[in-house]
């Protein structure tokens, strides 16, 4: 029996199978993907195949999103699989979402053909320095070649402009704790009743409130992929050498480069350095190239 895998609760797999029955199953025996050294080897967008409650294979996937575990290093953790796209939720303020996190995300989606619409909530308790810094990240975003809304899933402000986007496809929404994914869904999809929480007053951080992934209907035929918040985002099986191009400006200028190897760090006659220098790629990108750049070496990331 085949069926997709719409909740993932660490050791329970929901399967709705193909003729509309909902399974908890189990992974049978010691089931690992092959190649993947993953936490979690089924993961929620999953097509599986299923018999006597366990999951006994996986169908190919057509891509996923994934990240560095946080406790084991050598071991990655899969936010989801088979996604059509992927929201990425931002919040300039309460709490505040560095540029390095954005970049790694859009990295690593890059890196598995993932496209991100990059959705900046909470606009409706920005101050006008903050909605000033949230205008600069959207234009740098639009500019490298991201698709940028802001919204305000409490107000329901640039609601109207995201629905439309969801409409027949599986969206995966991603962010650090407290950026408001719970309350966006409930926004988006009245029924979905899903907890949320306030943000610590002492550190202006979130608290986690999902703490599993699930798959809720939204419209005929679309799913919104609900993941708990983290806060890294670790590349996982990236070489250095490919690292160029998962970051779209970058990947344009170097084509010009005087070396085909070139690292952008020191080389002559890279047009990557000399793009920097004539503000054609903003600072801040480059520093999360440089970033990820290290992770290799150092066995970090953040």
């Amino acid at each position: 029996m085949r069926g997709l895998v719409v909740k993932n609760t660490g050791s329970w797999y929901t399967v709705r199978t193909d003729d509309g029955q909902l399974l908890d199953c189990k992974i049978k025996g010691n089931f690992r993907l092959k190649g993947i050294r993953a936490t979690n080897p089924v993961a929620v967008g999953d097509r599986v195949v299923v018999d006597g409650g366990f999951i006994c294979e996986i169908e190919d996937r057509r891509n996923y999103i994934i990240r560095k575990s946080i406790n084991l290093s050598k071991q990655s953790h899969i936010l989801a699989a088979n996604v059509d796209q992927a929201l990425l939720i931002v919040t300039v303020s309460h709490p505040q979402t560095s540029t390095t996190f954005i970049d790694r995300f859009l990295a690593s989606a890059e890196a598995y053909r993932v496209p991100v619409v990059i959705v900046f909530n909470k606009t409706d308790i920005l101050h006008d320095d903050e909605r000033h810094y949230q205008q600069l990240m959207v234009r740098l975003y639009e500019a490298v070649g991201y698709h940028c809304l802001q919204v305000s899933a409490q107000t329901g402000e640039g609601l109207d402009e995201l629905r439309p986007l969801l409409e027949g496809n599986i969206t995966l929404l991603s962010g650090n704790s407290g950026v408001g994914k719970s309350t966006l869904i409930n926004a988006l999809v009245p029924n979905a009743n899903l907890r949320t929480a306030e943000i610590s007053d002492v550190h202006n951080l979130g608290m986690h409130t999902t703490t599993f992934s699930e798959m809720i209907p939204i419209g005929q035929d679309g799913y919104l992929i609900d993941t708990p918040g983290i806060k890294g985002f670790g590349t996982f099986d990236m070489e250095p050498e490919e690292l160029t191009g998962y970051f779209k400006e970058i990947f344009r200028f170097s084509k010009d480069c005087h070396f085909s190897n070139c690292t952008h760090t020191h080389e002559p006659g890279c047009a990557v350095l000399k793009a920097l220098d004539d503000h054609l790629i903003a600072p801040s990108r480059y520093q999360s190239y440089l970033s990820m750049l290290g992770d290799k070496e150092e066995g970090r990331y953040r």
